[in-house]
């Protein structure tokens, strides 16, 4: 970390906002707050969505700690906030997994609405990917501005992220008009578990801790090492 660089909650030992029992660090974010910033905040809070997701979210991370799992507690969270069409924002290599996932909304009463990552079949080189970055991975883009745009037609009222690429989910959030959630997050090497990298840094992946990531690939992969162009 370079001299200049603030210090935040990510390089804080203490944490005392949690357990109130130590004293805050010198650069403690809970202490710089200003009270017209704390008052904005908490204005925010009074909002009526705002509130009832707060409380709503407290209390089923209450009622089924360490019980239920994440598909449980978003069938849960929508069924107390009053929800009845869901929508799914799903990545085409994700498919099945969000078929099962709209199975057991609609078992729990739930109206599905799903727009898959390919909908639209645009072509990649017509927002500007070259021609030579689809050879593996193919040549229709994904879509996630269109699959907000369906949804918010569709007028939905909680949304779903299921395996969006990095970056497309981030389009995606940006466009949905829903409040949105994800049931997973895309990893392709770890299985769709992207914190098992970090729990390995330690051993097999100890190198993320100590190599600069390129953001560019030093060889090209081959398309012998690709085993399925759709993901």
């Amino acid at each position: 970390m370079s001299n200049q660089e603030k210090h935040s909650c990510v390089d804080c030992g203490v944490y005392n906002c949690h357990t109130r029992d130590k004293k805050y660090p010198g650069f403690c974010l809970t202490t710089e707050l200003s009270e017209e910033e704390k008052e904005e905040v908490w204005n925010l809070y009074a909002e009526e969505e705002n509130q009832k997701v707060s409380v709503v979210s407290a209390q089923i991370e209450s009622d089924f700690y360490l019980r239920y799992t994440r598909v449980q507690e978003i069938v849960a969270f929508a069924k107390r906030m009053g929800y009845h069409k869901i929508g799914i924002a799903t990545c085409v290599g994700l498919i099945e997994e969000s078929r099962i996932f709209a199975q057991i909304l609609r078992k729990n009463g739930f109206e599905v609405y799903g727009a898959l990552c390919k909908v639209g079949s645009f072509d990649k080189t017509r927002v500007g990917v070259p021609e030579k970055d689809t050879e593996i991975t193919g040549g229709v883009m994904c879509n996630p501005i269109l699959q907000a745009k369906l949804l918010n037609r569709e007028k939905t009222d909680f949304n779903v992220v299921v395996g969006l690429c990095v970056g497309h989910d981030s389009l995606f959030y940006k466009y949905a008009d829903a409040l949105c959630t994800t049931l997973v997050t895309k990893d392709r090497v770890m299985g769709h578990n992207p914190v098992a990298a970090l729990y390995q840094t330690r051993s097999y992946y100890s190198r993320l801790k100590n190599e600069t990531i390129p953001a560019y690939p030093e060889a090209q992969v081959s398309q012998e090492e690709v085993e399925d162009k759709e993901i």
